[in-house]
């Protein structure tokens, strides 16, 4: 057996680990966590897909990465992402690029070009800085006052993200 392949078997092993511990014990003590994983590592040995030793190895691994994950949330206060130092926004646009590379490229395509066509009207886009005003969005015209300088946030109204400089009075809604 090859070594890529080995290491293809234990990744899943200690990923079908985590998923039958997901539906484990209503309350998270360090002990419930003990016996769920026990539970799976017996689940995984009467499938005899695994040797002793590669289950002992599962074992291990998970409940080290348990008790460093338990550790660092306990002494910092901060969440599950930051212990694996996931960057949430990076890995949501690798999900979103995932979806779009097997949905119909015409429609995608379609989206990006309507996308494309409120930027083009665009001024200001969402995230930047902006001097106070009246802001309007693209594409439902929903108005925003900026009252001093501010983050421009996506539109409150529809969620678009693009706004142009809307001269006047103010239209009350």
């Amino acid at each position: 057996m090859s070594e890529q392949h080995n290491d293809h078997r234990l990744r899943e092993g200690y990923e079908r680990l985590l998923e039958r511990m997901q539906d484990g014990a209503d309350e998270l003590t360090w002990e419930n966590l003990q016996k769920d994983l026990d539970d799976a590592v017996e689940f995984e040995a009467e499938l005899e897909e695994y040797t002793k030793d590669e289950l002992a190895l599962l074992r291990a691994w998970v409940e080290r990465d348990l008790k460093d994950m338990r550790n660092y949330m306990s002494d910092t206060g901060k969440q599950v992402a930051h212990w694996l130092g996931i960057d949430i926004d990076h890995l949501t646009r690798r999900v979103a690029e995932s979806l779009l590379s097997i949905a119909d490229r015409s429609i995608v395509d379609r989206e990006r070009f309507d996308d494309d066509l409120e930027a083009a009207r665009a001024d200001y886009c969402e995230g930047e800085m902006a001097a106070p005003g009246l802001m309007a969005c693209v594409h439902c015209d929903a108005q925003v006052m900026l009252e001093n300088v501010a983050r421009l946030e996506p539109c409150h109204q529809c969620g678009h993200r693009y706004f142009y400089r809307f001269p006047g009075k103010i239209v009350e809604t």
